[in-house]
């Protein structure tokens, strides 16, 4: 190959090569572990019993979970986690994001104690939200249940594990809002003022509109996290009361230390897996179609 041809071959697949460093690297550690867990997944594998080996048993690990109770209720608790978490996140982080966005004295020492409960490692806030909540000395447990044990109770256990992503990652969701924010025109607003739109008009019309993409961008990387929850769990109430907090990831957990089962423990993560793969590719093709419109108007 000619020294010509070289540099047009290399200039012609530029982008590849330039990608391809980083996709070795995914390959390595992000692609590489989900085909293991998949094609662990299709075997028995039981730690009590090594000699058994890894026998493959196709998709029957999958039928024992899609028959079995305690499957459909950690999913039904997954989703109810999922669903109450991002949305209470997104209304406080949208809500959060205005406040930090205005102009006013004193607004970067706002916006850095803002982000402080992001910045907290979920272990440290999960053993934050276990103390507030205790039974014994918890303020939240005094003063709200009256010395009761809100950890206990299976609703308010659950509400307690919300309340703490919540607390946690609320800033999150604020500062991709923030970030949109900061992107819209001041001049779109300025000019909807002078047309006489009122604040809350402005709101509506102008800026939800130009916020979408953030919106599930926000949207996109708090249900993915949402859907891995675990050390939340883990920490606060072990998947207790009884299984009330005893979400998909936990139950996953259980079922490869706790039981042994191997196999059916590697299904269910391929099942959480599968379920934020499908809400991922969702929310990609609204963003793609949020930031298309966005581009033609």
């Amino acid at each position: 190959m000619s020294g010509a041809a070289r540099a047009s071959w290399l200039d012609r697949h530029a982008g590849e090569l330039l990608v391809l460093p980083a996709f070795a690297v995914l390959a390595v550690f992000s692609y590489g572990p989900i085909a293991g867990s998949l094609w662990l997944s299709l075997h028995r594998v039981v730690l009590s019993l090594p000699a058994a080996g890894e026998a493959f048993v196709g998709l029957d690990n999958y039928r024992v979970l899609a028959a079995s109770p305690v499957v459909a209720e950690s999913l039904a608790i997954t989703l109810v986690f999922v669903a109450a978490t991002t949305s209470l996140e997104l209304v406080l982080g949208l809500g959060l994001a205005l406040c930090l966005h205005a102009r006013y004295p004193g607004r970067a020492v706002v916006r850095a104690a803002a982000l402080l409960p992001w910045a907290v490692p979920t272990v440290i806030a999960s053993q934050m939200g276990r103390f507030l909540f205790n039974d014994r000395y918890g303020p939240v447990s005094f003063y709200l249940y009256g010395g009761g044990a809100p950890l206990a109770d299976p609703t308010s256990a659950l509400a307690a594990v919300i309340l703490t992503d919540v607390w946690k990652t609320t800033p999150f969701a604020a500062l991709i809002l923030l970030a949109g924010l900061q992107s819209i025109p001041r001049d779109v607003d300025e000019a909807a003022s002078v047309d006489g739109a009122g604040l809350i008009r402005r709101f509506l019309f102008v800026t939800l509109p130009l916020l979408r993409p953030a919106i599930l961008a926000a949207l996109l990387f708090r249900t993915i996290d949402a859907f891995r929850v675990f050390d939340l769990v883990f920490v606060m109430t072990q998947g207790g009361p009884g299984d009330a907090t005893n979400v998909l990831q936990y139950f996953g957990y259980r079922k490869m230390f706790s039981e042994g089962m191997l196999g059916e423990g590697a299904a269910i993560s391929s099942l959480v897996f599968l379920l934020t793969f499908a809400v991922a590719l969702v929310y990609v093709r609204l963003v793609g179609s949020a930031l298309w419109k966005g581009a033609r108007t």
